[in-house]
C-alpha cells in the first residue's frame, strides 16, 4: 500500500542565511577567476615551475592516498570492529591532525624523522635522509591526509553493521576472507570516498609541507608552495595556479560525493 510523500520543508528564515553563505563561498572564486587574464593563462600554467609544481604535487598526492590506504584501512577495520581499553584515546590521538595546524605537524615530523630527530638519527646512519626530500612530501602529506580515510571508512564500516561477516564465519570462512570477500566489497563507496577525500587534502596540503620538506623546485615544490612563492613575484601567475587547484578539487570533490551518494 503506497503512502503520499509529505515534504516536511524548512522554515521561511532559513533561506537569508543559507544564501549569505552560499554568497560566501561562491564570491571569492568569482572575485578569482575575474583576475585571470585570459591571453596569458595559458603560458602561465604551462610554464617549467608550474608544470613541476603540479606534476610533483600529482605525484605525491597519489603515492600519500596509496600509503593512507595501506594503513588507514586497517586502523579503520580495528577501530570498527574491535573494543579494546583506550580505544577512545587512541581514536582521539588517529584524527587529531584534523585539528592540528599543518605547521604544527611539520614541526613534529621534523623532530621525529630529521637528521637529530626521534628516528631520523638512526636512519641517517643508513645514508638515508626523509627531511627536506620528496619522500618528506609524501610523509607530510599522509599525515595530515590520513584522518579522512579513517574517519570515512570507519563511519562506513559502522553503518554497514556486521552481520554479513558474522553469517559468513559461521559457514567457515576466516577472518581474511571474510574481509576480502564480505567486508570490503561491502563498504567499498566509503573506501573510495576516504581515499578520493585524502587524495584532494594530501593535494592542497602546504603547510606541514613547506616545514618539514622545503620548497626546492622539482624535489619539494608542490602547487600550494608554487603559488604561495609567485604571490610575492608574479601576482597573475599564482590567481592561474590557483584557478587550476580549484579547478583540480572541484573535480576530486564531484568523485567523492558521488561515492558518497553510492554508499
Amino acid at each position: 500500500m503506497s503512502r503520499a510523500r509529505h515534504d516536511v520543508g524548512v522554515p521561511g528564515w532559513s533561506y537569508v542565511p543559507a544564501v549569505v553563505g552560499a554568497v560566501f563561498v561562491l564570491l571569492p572564486l568569482a572575485a578569482l577567476v575575474s583576475r585571470v587574464d585570459a591571453a596569458t593563462f595559458p603560458a602561465l600554467i604551462t610554464s617549467e615551475a608550474s608544470r613541476d609544481a603540479l606534476g610533483l604535487s600529482l605525484k605525491t598526492s597519489t603515492a600519500s592516498t596509496l600509503t593512507c590506504v595501506v594503513i588507514g584501512v586497517p586502523m579503520a577495520l580495528v577501530l570498527a570492529r574491535t573494543e579494546f581499553r583506550g580505544q577512545g584515546l587512541l581514536r582521539s590521538l588517529v584524527l587529531l591532525p584534523l585539528v592540528l595546524p599543518p605547521v604544527v605537524g611539520g614541526i613534529a615530523l621534523l623532530y621525529t624523522f630529521g637528521r637529530r630527530g626521534l628516528l631520523g638519527e638512526y636512519i641517517d646512519v643508513l645514508g638515508l635522509q626523509i627531511a627536506f626530500s620528496t619522500a618528506a612530501v609524501v610523509l607530510a602529506q599522509t599525515f595530515v591526509a590520513l584522518p579522512f580515510l579513517v574517519l570515512s571508512l570507519e563511519g562506513a564500516l559502522r553503518t554497514a553493521g556486521d552481520r554479513y561477516e558474522i553469517v559468513a564465519a559461521s559457514l567457515g570462512a576466516g577472518p581474511t576472507t571474510v574481509f576480502r570477500r564480505v567486508t570490503l566489497p561491502l563498504v567499498m563507496p566509503g573506501l573510495a570516498s576516504g581515499a578520493v577525500l585524502s587524495f584532494a587534502r594530501s593535494l592542497g596540503e602546504f603547510g606541514a609541507t613547506i616545514t618539514f620538506a622545503g620548497s626546492l623546485q622539482g624535489v619539494t615544490r608542490t602547487l600550494p608552495s608554487e603559488i604561495y612563492l609567485r604571490r610575492e613575484t608574479d601576482a597573475d601567475a599564482a590567481v592561474a595556479l590557483s584557478l587550476v587547484l580549484v579547478a583540480v578539487a572541484i573535480v576530486v570533490i564531484g568523485f567523492a560525493r558521488q561515492g558518497r551518494s553510492a554508499l
